[in-house]
Parts: C-alpha cells; structure tokens; sequence
C-alpha cells in the first residue's frame, strides 16, 4: 500500500467533483494538473485532474 496523506480542502473539492466520496480517499501523489489518490480500504487508485 502506498503512503496517502488526507486531502486538503482544495483536494476534496476536486474528488467531489469527480464524483468520489473524499472521506474513502487517501492523496499520494500530487501534479501540477492532477492528483493520485488510493482508496483506504480497497487499496484502488484513480487519478483526478484539478482545475485552476
């Protein structure tokens, strides 16, 4: 399992906004334009792509 750390209020608009629940969300990697995010209980990992 890879280290995620909890997402900032700027994150979890951004998984909302692609339509996730942020409290099962986990950040582990960050990009200029996107984020790496693992779940906490499945381990499953999806990318979101972050506006501005």
């Amino acid at each position: 399992m890879k280290n995620g750390k909890n997402p900032t209020l700027k994150h979890k608009q951004a998984i909302k906004a692609a339509r996730l629940n942020p409290d099962n969300w986990l950040v582990f990697k960050i990009e200029s334009d996107r984020i790496h995010i693992i779940h906490r209980y499945s381990d499953t990992t999806k990318t979101v792509f972050m506006e501005g």
